[in-house]
Formats: structure tokens, C-alpha cells, sequence
């Protein structure tokens, strides 16, 4: 690689690494502030905080590095151009294009970074977290079972427990459900066994009676069911609720693509959104580059002045926000037809297009001035 290619290059990264840094670390406080406060009001220790938010800190960082790069190239190349080596460059014959070459470079470096996260780190950081909620949701749940007290988990039911057996049986159990004003219900069992499952911790109680009430145009009915075995879900009695299925995002990015009955069943998903979910990850690095070269591009277009360029950086903030905004229009209108799949490539193929268009005009400024003065003349 020529020598200016890396001093254009090394001077990119170091921005680049220090805007990542600070951008990170201020997404990460405010998402660790607010698992913080949750996590600590369910009874939570100060490590399972520190684990729940390194498990965040790989999505943070995959949503903050496209606009680290962004901010990097746009600082570094207003940097060249105030101190003037940016006109040495040209002066020197190397043109936009060729001037473009280190910082495209640096957006696909950006790009596989986010790559990896994507691909890689997030999906597992992700099932992991969702492991650990459902953990932490049974040991809230096991909090509930206290022997010899009414308990009250969430408005409108009620719980308790005669005792527990050294085996772990719950004896003489009782529950009220009166969280519907038109149906109430009342289970009552001789004992039960808290056992776990897919979607949470469920109540199985053995020989017992439910005693449903309802009301129904002013008029009341009673209605009594004595039964052998019987499951309760008290995954209702947490306030977040209990664990409904997995996510798509907490799966790779190839089982996404070629989706089997196994994960269709655990997530309810569709195969087209199964395959929505990864080709919309294999889009998301392809924005790396984009922001670089959007932000190296801009700046180039007014050539060097003493009032700096602010208004070079206005337009690349306003391109960057423009095609994120097509990113989250073409996301939307994907999420309701997953077939429209292909659509997800467009914000890339824009912004491509959009750096190639400014490249161009910022090697015209000589010829549209040559212009202009022969008119004069």
C-alpha cells in the first residue's frame, strides 16, 4: 500500500477508535442505567447487572460503529482540509477517486467488524441473555412460594401454600385468578409439583377443583371442575411475563436462511421471516462503507476555504439521514411482506450511488470554473 493510502488510513482508524469508544460507552450507560434499576428492584446482585449488560454491549456496538466511521471520516478529512494537505494531495495530481481509495478501505474494514458482530457475536449474546431471563424469571417465580402466607404476584391473584415437602411437593395449594372483571377462577389442590418447560415455570397441580365464575349480561354462573392433574402457567405471575418462545434474532444467521420445523416452532415464525430476519443482517455491514464514503465525499465538494466547511458537513449528516431513513422505510415495509426481501439491498445500492455522484462532481470543479470564466470573458 502507498505511503499516503496508509497516512490517510492510519489517520481514519485512530479517529475511528476514538469515536467508537466514546459513542459506545455513552449507548451503553444509558441501556445499562435502565437495566440497573430493573434488575436491582427484582432483588438481582451487582454481577448479574454486569452480565446482563456485557451481553448488550455486542448489539450496542454493532448499531454504533457505522456512525463512528461516519464521524471519523467526516473529522479526518476536515482536518486535511484545514491544515491544507488535503490541496497538497490534489495539487499533487491524485484525484477524488484516487483519494477515495484508503477510505473505502476503511468502510469495508468498519463493514467486516459489524460483519462478525452481526453474524457472529450478537445472535449469541442474544440466547444467551434470553437463557439467563428465563433463569432469573423461575427464581422471581420460586420467591412467590412461600409456605403459610398469602402472596399477591400481580393485581388480581392471589397464592397460597399450606407448606412444602422435603421432596419439594406444594401442599394444600391455593389460587385465585380474578384478574378478568367478567371471570374469576379458583383452583384448590391437595398438592402440586413446580416443574420448568419451554415457554416457563408451570404449576402442575394434582388432585384439586376449579371453581370458574362468570358473568354475563348481569346474570352469574357457577361452574365446578374437579380434576386428577391440572397445569398452571404462573409464568403470569411475573410482571414482564413469561417466556413465550425464542427470538429470530437469537439464531444464525445460515439456520435463519434455510429455516428448519425446529425453529419455526420455537420462535412462531414464518420461513420468510425467518430469511427477512438474515438477509437483513447480511444488509446492515453493507452501510459501513457507505457512511465512510458519504462522509469523505461531502467535504470534497467544496474545495478549501478559509470559513471551513460546515456547510460540506450539513449535507453528509443530511445524506447519512437520508438513507438511514430509506433503511428504516424498506425495513417497515419488509417486516409486513417478507417476499419484498430483496428491497432490504436498496439503502446500499442508494448510498453507493450517492458516493459515486459526489466523487464525480468533486473532480468537475476545475472544468465548471474554466467554464464559467470563459463566459465571462
Amino acid at each position: 500500500m502507498p505511503r499516503i493510502d496508509r497516512y490517510i488510513l492510519s489517520l481514519m482508524l485512530t479517529l475511528f477508535g476514538f469515536f467508537a469508544l466514546v459513542l459506545v460507552s455513552v449507548y451503553w450507560i444509558n441501556r445499562a442505567v435502565s437495566l440497573f434499576d430493573d434488575l436491582l428492584n427484582d432483588g438481582q446482585t451487582a454481577l448479574v447487572v454486569l452480565e446482563f449488560t456485557a451481553l448488550t454491549l455486542p448489539l450496542v456496538i454493532s448499531v454504533v460503529l457505522p456512525v463512528a466511521a461516519f464521524v471519523a471520516t467526516a473529522y479526518g478529512t476536515n482536518r486535511l482540509s484545514g491544515e491544507s494537505e488535503l490541496v497538497a494531495m490534489q495539487a499533487a495530481g491524485l484525484s477524488p477517486w484516487r483519494l477515495a481509495r484508503p477510505v473505502l478501505v476503511f468502510g469495508v474494514f468498519v463493514g467486516l467488524m459489524v460483519a462478525i458482530l452481526v453474524h457472529g457475536l450478537v445472535p449469541m449474546a442474544r440466547a444467551r441473555l434470553a437463557d439467563r431471563q428465563a433463569e432469573l424469571a423461575e427464581n422471581v417465580t420460586s420467591q412467590f412460594l412461600r409456605p403459610g402466607t398469602f402472596q399477591y404476584p400481580t393485581e388480581g391473584l392471589t397464592l397460597f401454600i399450606s407448606d412444602i415437602a422435603s421432596d419439594g411437593r406444594l401442599l394444600d395449594l391455593f389460587i385465585e385468578d380474578a384478574r378478568s372483571q367478567a371471570e374469576q377462577t379458583v383452583y384448590t389442590s391437595e398438592e402440586a409439583l413446580l416443574v420448568r418447560s419451554e415457554t416457563g415455570p408451570v404449576l402442575v397441580l394434582l388432585q384439586g377443583m376449579a371453581q370458574n365464575l362468570t358473568q354475563h349480561q348481569g346474570q352469574r354462573r357457577l361452574s365446578v371442575t374437579r380434576f386428577d392433574e391440572l397445569s398452571y402457567d404462573i409464568g403470569a405471575m411475573l410482571p414482564q411475563g413469561g417466556r413465550k418462545g425464542r427470538d429470530l434474532r437469537d439464531y444464525g444467521t445460515l439456520r435463519l436462511l434455510n429455516p428448519d420445523a425446529e425453529l419455526l416452532q420455537a420462535t412462531g415464525a414464518t420461513p420468510g421471516e425467518a430469511r427477512r430476519e438474515a438477509h437483513e443482517r447480511i444488509a446492515q455491514p453493507l452501510l459501513s462503507p457507505v457512511a465512510a464514503m458519504i462522509g469523505f465525499a461531502t467535504l470534497l465538494i467544496g474545495g478549501f476555504s478559509r470559513f471551513g466547511v460546515w456547510r460540506q458537513v450539513l449535507w453528509a449528516i443530511l445524506g447519512l439521514i437520508s438513507v438511514q431513513f430509506l433503511s428504516n422505510a424498506v425495513a417497515n415495509q419488509v417486516g409486513r411482506n417478507s417476499d419484498l426481501w430483496p428491497l432490504l439491498y436498496l439503502p446500499a445500492a442508494v448510498g453507493a450511488g450517492i458516493c459515486v455522484f459526489l466523487l464525480w462532481l468533486a473532480s468537475k470543479p476545475r472544468r465548471l470554473k474554466a467554464g464559467a470564466t470563459g463566459g465571462a470573458a
